[in-house]
Order: C-alpha cells, then sequence, then structure tokens
C-alpha cells in the first residue's frame, strides 16, 4: 500500500513528466520551418498550429527582382509609370481591383499591350480574411473574369487588398489556380512621400528575388522609378513579371513567407 507520501511523490513526478513531454514538444514545433505537402504550403508556429503564407519574395541567386503596381484608384499618373518603365524596357505586374478594371478598361489593355501582366487585387477591394469561403471565392472569380474578358489572358497572380489574409483566404485563391503575392519591399509611395525618398528606400531593401510594392496613382511614383531603374539595372539586376520570378511547382515557402525552389 502507497502512504500519502508515496502518493505526492508520485503525483509530482507524473506532473514533473508531463511538463517535460510538452516542452519537448514545443521545441520541435519551433524549430520544424515548414511543411510541404502537393501545393499546399504550411508554417509551423508555436502551439502546433499550422498557417498558411503567400509569397513575399523568392529565393533566387540570379539578382531577378519585380516591381508591382497596385491599382484600386484612379489613373492620373499611369501614362508616366507606363512611359518610364517603358524607357528601361522594363516589364512589371499590375494588380487591378475588378471596379477599377471596368472603370478603366482602355488602361487594362494599355497595360497588357505594352507586355506587362495583370493580376487580380479582388473585385471590391474589401479586407477579404473577414469573409466567408464562399464570399472569397466569388471576390475571386469575379474579378478574374474582368480582366480576363478584356486580356483574353488567364489571371494567375492574386494580392490580397491591405495585405491581409488568413488560411481561408489563401487556400481559396490555390483552389481558383491563383499564386497569393505579398512583397517584401513596401515603396512607401502610398504615404506620399518623396520620389527621392521612394528611390532611396526601394534601392537600399531591394535584393535577389524581392517583390516591390507600389501604386499605380502614387503622386511621386512614376518620378521614383527612373531611379529606381537606373540604379538597380547599374548592379546588374534584371526586371521581371512576377509570374516569370516565382516558382510554379516543386518549391516551399518558409516561415519568413521566402518561397524556394525545392532540392537547391
Amino acid at each position: 500500500m502507497y502512504t500519502e507520501f508515496d502518493k505526492n511523490r508520485l503525483k509530482k513526478s507524473g506532473d514533473y513528466l508531463k511538463s517535460v513531454m510538452v516542452i519537448m514538444i514545443s521545441l520541435v514545433i519551433i524549430f520544424t520551418c515548414s511543411i510541404f505537402s502537393g501545393t499546399e504550403i504550411y508554417t509551423v508556429h508555436l502551439g502546433n498550429s499550422l498557417k498558411k503564407l503567400p509569397i513575399y519574395r523568392v529565393g533566387r541567386e540570379d539578382k531577378k527582382i519585380a516591381i508591382t503596381f497596385d491599382c484600386a484608384w484612379g489613373v492620373d499618373y499611369t501614362d508616366k509609370i507606363l512611359d518610364a518603365l517603358d524607357k528601361f524596357n522594363v516589364k512589371c505586374t499590375f494588380f487591378a481591383v475588378q471596379f477599377w478594371v471596368e472603370k478603366y478598361p482602355d488602361y487594362v489593355k494599355k497595360i497588357v499591350e505594352r507586355g506587362h501582366e495583370i493580376g487580380t487585387h479582388s473585385a471590391t477591394h474589401s479586407h477579404m480574411s473577414k469573409l466567408s469561403r464562399d464570399s472569397i471565392i466569388k471576390e475571386l472569380k469575379s474579378s478574374t473574369q474582368a480582366i480576363e474578358k478584356i486580356t483574353g489572358k488567364k489571371v494567375t497572380l492574386f494580392r490580397a487588398p491591405f495585405g491581409e489574409y488568413n488560411d481561408t483566404l489563401i487556400s481559396c485563391a490555390t483552389e481558383q489556380n491563383l499564386y497569393t503575392i505579398q512583397w517584401d519591399v513596401d515603396s512607401l509611395d502610398w504615404k506620399e512621400i518623396s520620389s527621392n525618398e521612394i528611390t532611396e528606400r526601394v534601392i537600399k531593401r531591394a535584393k535577389s528575388g524581392s517583390i516591390i510594392l507600389c501604386h499605380n496613382n502614387g503622386t511621386h511614383t512614376y518620378r521614383a522609378i527612373e531611379g529606381i531603374m537606373s540604379a538597380m539595372l547599374a548592379k546588374g539586376y534584371t526586371f521581371v513579371p512576377v509570374s516569370q520570378l516565382i516558382y510554379t511547382s516543386d518549391y516551399t515557402i518558409n516561415r519568413q513567407g521566402e518561397q524556394r525552389q525545392n532540392n537547391t
């Protein structure tokens, strides 16, 4: 028979073992970088929860980078942006909201005719991570169809409004054969900072595989493009559309949102 002392000692010993097991499991979770299954990308976080991530940047050493422009409000500076890109023979990616596409179909055509690609930026520029699965799918389908109707080209890229996302949003995008694209370099042109500040900010942060965020209607964006292009091209970088920067198969996304080709 066990005495009360023995019972208490056994109970404490059991609690200790349980604590050790919890710590060991947590350590395994912390040091696991990522799990890849088919086309589903997960990142492991403390607490044994799995979070899906968009592509923030691409792990590559060939000095390829992508500059992107979100289109939701107006076209006042779009022609100047296109002219600046033409000057350096740079092709890029525009992410357009459906209501912008429908209001400015001529600009949608102009962007594509000048060699750039267009991805969807949603239908209504809503906080999509707060929407139901059905509403998300409706936004993605409606916006991609609006772009494809004008351009005749398949839409394969999606950028979430406000950069907000959750597992449901990324899953829905994947189901619609869309790659969810974030960014690792924010030009902050939306803050109306000067063209010099935009230029310095971008060239300081951009590196091989970077995705740069700009906006088609930023007041000083078009002026900054020349400085960005001149500096980055002089360093040996090449600008390509996002679809030519990312990997479309056999890849993993790590905890920092960096997409990497497997076995490299």
